[in-house]
């Protein structure tokens, strides 16, 4: 699935993708990946120092690799760290609903594909800087944005899509 993405994490991927009624869910299926699989805590990201948070750099990979909804439960374990408000909380959910918009593409749901992204896009457009954790707000809205216009395309379930979407860290 990888296309020659850059990685930015040295974790494994999971085994498959999840995309619910293709896959065994990976939690509360005994034949998923991450069944009884603990769940650490995780410290919160910080703007300074985003490059050691390996959640979210892997959350990042898993993205451009096509592990949407894999994606999405990495940054959600940094959104409850964050405590769900503020600044750095609606960041990190903008990136899962950009995950969720991707989940429901492959699902063939034109409707949540066109919901995650416009919500994606509203807890995005109010970030004051052009780069935030890695990240450039102007691409994570042009990502969204094209889902958006896109989202008729996805009328028809394809489990193993990859998107044309990748998030590109800045890491100087």
């Amino acid at each position: 699935m990888t296309r020659g993405r850059p990685r930015y994490s040295d974790q494994k991927f999971p085994p498959y993708s999840y995309v619910p009624g293709h896959f065994p869910h990976p939690v509360s299926d005994p034949k998923g990946h991450m069944h009884r699989e603990a769940h650490d805590e995780v410290a919160p990201l910080s703007p300074e120092d985003w490059r050691r948070s390996e959640p979210y750099l892997y959350g990042i990979d898993l993205f451009n690799h096509g592990y949407y909804w894999e994606a999405h439960e990495s940054w959600e374990s940094l959104w409850h760290a964050a405590g769900r408000r503020g600044e750095m909380a609606d960041y990190l959910k903008g990136l899962i609903k950009l995950a969720a918009a991707a989940v429901k593409a492959r699902e063939g749901n034109p409707s949540g594909v066109e919901r995650h992204a416009a919500r994606a896009t509203q807890l995005l457009t109010p970030k004051p800087r052009p780069l935030f954790c890695g990240l450039d707000i102007d691409s994570l809205l042009a990502i969204a944005q094209e889902f958006s216009l896109q989202a008729p395309e996805y009328d028809h379930a394809q489990p193993e899509m990859l998107l044309d979407a990748e998030l590109l860290l800045d890491l100087t």
